[in-house]
């Protein structure tokens, strides 16, 4: 697979998911609910992610700093390693989990890094603008946009079901974004087809050694 399609695929995904998390953000006033198509099962539903993809979150400010810099070494890391499995020839199917993998990790980091500079602060009353006097954080400590609700099942628990009887229930309740959803696809898919794609793999390499091998002793005839 050519590095050039990688970064194209890395591109439109990027482009896709920024676009829409702008778009959600200087369109709707925080908590804002908007149904996709009359379908009441698909939302768009503006909230703002401090932590982790999925709604996680974890130490404040600090853990958020601490997030952002994992990401952003995560996104270093991913390059180099990108460029080397391309390289190398690995299977495609592993190469573009990976670049999905890489592109969520990438959106998200576009908006912890910058959001708070770019952005105003968004409320329930309130549609923020883009390029303020003064955004709502500084750098490395901007909130992902998330929006996606795909509420399959809304309902409540049996009454004789011990300690969660009547509570709500909600088939899927997490609120997400494309950079997540593009995580959750190539580590969901690397795992289901993880035997196809390593096993082509080292057949490739132990075809490579023994040509390796079979060269040097034709080069080296007295070694035997």
């Amino acid at each position: 697979m050519k590095l050039r399609n990688v970064v194209l695929f890395i591109v439109l995904i990027i482009f896709v998911d920024q676009a829409l998390k702008i778009w959600i953000k200087t369109s709707f006033d925080f908590g804002h609910v908007k149904y996709v198509m009359g379908f009441h099962w698909f939302e768009l539903y503006f909230i703002e992610n401090r932590g982790m993809a999925w709604g996680w979150e974890f130490g404040g400010e600090w853990g958020k700093l601490a997030l952002t810099l994992f990401r952003l070494v995560a996104v270093v890391f991913g390059t180099w390693y990108l460029g080397r499995i391309v390289k190398m020839n690995y299977h495609r199917g592993f190469i573009i989990c990976a670049a999905l993998i890489y592109a969520g990790a990438l959106g998200n980091l576009i908006d912890s890094m910058f959001y708070g500079m770019i952005f105003e602060e968004s409320t329930d009353t309130y549609v923020a603008h883009i390029f303020p006097a003064q955004g709502y954080a500084g750098f490395l400590h901007g909130r992902v946009v998330d929006m996606l609700h795909f509420e399959f099942i809304d309902s409540t628990w049996p009454e004789w079901i011990p300690w969660i009887g009547g509570d709500d229930f909600q088939f899927f309740s997490p609120i997400f974004n494309i950079a997540d959803a593009s995580i959750s696809a190539g580590v969901i898919t690397l795992f289901v087809f993880q035997k196809r794609f390593f096993k082509k793999y080292t057949v490739v390499e132990t075809k490579t050694e023994t040509t390796e091998i079979n060269k040097g002793i034709s080069d080296n005839p007295g070694v035997l």
